[in-house]
C-alpha cells in the first residue's frame, strides 16, 4: 500500500497546490474560470483522442469492461437511491446523495490510471470515460428529475441530450476508436498535436481539481454524506469486483476499474444539484471530502484488487 501511496502522492501534491493557488489568486479566479473550459473542451479531449486512434484494442475486450463497470453503477444508483428514501432525507437531499454516490471524476481516473499504470492503463481508462458518461448522465438526471418532479415537456432533457451530443469526451473517444478500427495510423500534424495537447492535459488537469475543492463550505449535514460516500466507496468496487471475478477480468483492467470505482464526484456535481432545485450546499461538501477521501481509498482500494486479481 505504501507503495501505491507514494506512487500516487505527486497527483494529490498537485491538487494541494491548485487549491493553495486560486486560494492566493494566483495567477487570478478568472483563470482558473477559463483554465477548466480548456481542459473539457481542448486539453482531454486531445489526450483521449490520441490514446484511443493509437492503442491497440483486443478483440472482445471492451464488453468485459463495459459490464463491470456498469455493473457498480447500477449498484451504487440502487442502493442510494433506496436508502435515501428509506432515512426520510428530503428529496433535494436524496438527490445529491445520488449524484455522490454514482458520478466520478472523470480526470482525476485518466490521471491516476496513467500514474499507476503507464500507457497500458490510460487506454484501458480513456475506454471507461466512453462507457461510463453517456449512461451516468441520463440515469442521473432521470433520477434527479423524478424525484424533484420537473414538469414540462421533456424537463430537463433536451439540454441533457445536447450536451451528451456534444460532449467532447466522448466525441474525441468516439473519433479515436473510428480512427483505430480504420487502421490509417497516425495522420500527419493531427496526431502530432493531439499529442503534444495531450501531454499538457494531466498536469493542468490536476492544478484545477484542487481549486475546485472548497473547504469552507463543507458544513452540510454529516449523515447524507456518510451515506453517500459509504455507497461511494464500498458498494460501488464490490460490484465492479463481483463482475471482474465473475468475467474473469484481471491485471491493470481491474485496477483501472478499480480506480473508477472509487472516484470522488465531480465538481460539476454543484452547478447540476443548484440548476434542477437540488440540495447545492450538500453537494458542494460531498465533492470537497470525497476529493479528500480519495488519498487513502485509492490506495486501500487497489491494494484489495491486487490481493483479488
Amino acid at each position: 500500500m505504501l507503495n501505491i501511496l507514494w506512487s500516487i502522492l505527486p497527483i494529490f501534491v498537485l491538487i494541494v497546490l491548485g487549491n493553495v493557488l486560486r486560494r492566493g489568486g494566483i495567477p487570478s479566479i478568472e483563470f482558473w474560470n477559463l483554465n477548466d473550459k480548456l481542459v473539457y473542451w481542448v486539453l482531454f479531449p486531445s489526450l483521449l483522442f490520441f490514446k484511443t486512434s493509437t492503442t491497440e484494442l483486443a478483440g472482445g475486450f471492451l464488453g468485459p469492461l463495459a459490464a463491470a463497470i456498469l455493473t457498480g453503477l447500477a449498484a451504487a444508483l440502487i442502493v442510494s437511491l433506496g436508502l435515501g428514501l428509506a432515512f426520510g432525507f428530503s428529496r433535494p437531499q436524496a438527490t445529491s446523495i445520488l449524484q455522490g454516490a454514482a458520478r466520478h471524476n472523470t480526470f482525476l481516473a485518466l490521471a491516476i490510471s496513467e500514474r499507476l499504470f503507464g500507457l497500458e492503463g490510460l487506454a484501458v481508462a480513456a475506454l471507461c470515460t466512453a462507457v461510463l458518461i453517456p449512461p451516468t448522465n441520463v440515469l442521473v438526471i432521470s433520477l434527479m428529475n423524478i424525484l424533484l418532479r420537473h414538469g414540462g415537456p421533456g424537463g430537463l432533457w433536451a439540454p441533457v441530450a445536447r450536451d451528451l451530443a456534444r460532449n467532447p469526451l466522448i466525441l474525441s473517444v468516439g473519433l479515436g476508436i473510428g480512427v483505430n478500427f480504420a487502421d490509417v495510423g497516425q495522420i500527419p500534424v493531427i496526431h502530432d498535436a493531439t499529442e503534444m495537447l495531450g501531454r499538457a492535459a494531466l498536469p493542468i488537469v490536476l492544478l484545477a481539481v484542487g481549486a475546485n475543492i472548497r473547504i469552507n463550505e463543507m458544513k452540510a449535514s454529516l449523515s447524507p454524506i456518510a451515506l453517500a460516500t459509504a455507497v461511494k466507496f464500498v458498494v460501488f468496487p464490490a460490484a465492479v469486483w463481483g463482475m471482474c471475478f465473475t468475467l474473469g477480468i484481471t491485471g491493470v483492467t481491474a485496477y483501472v476499474l478499480t480506480v473508477f470505482a472509487v472516484m470522488p464526484m465531480p465538481p460539476s456535481s454543484f452547478t447540476i444539484a443548484r440548476e434542477m432545485g437540488g440540495d447545492a450546499p450538500l453537494a458542494a461538501s460531498m465533492v470537497s471530502l470525497q476529493t479528500l477521501l480519495s488519498l487513502l481509498t485509492v490506495p486501500v482500494s487497489l491494494v484489495i484488487a491486487q490481493n483479488l486479481f
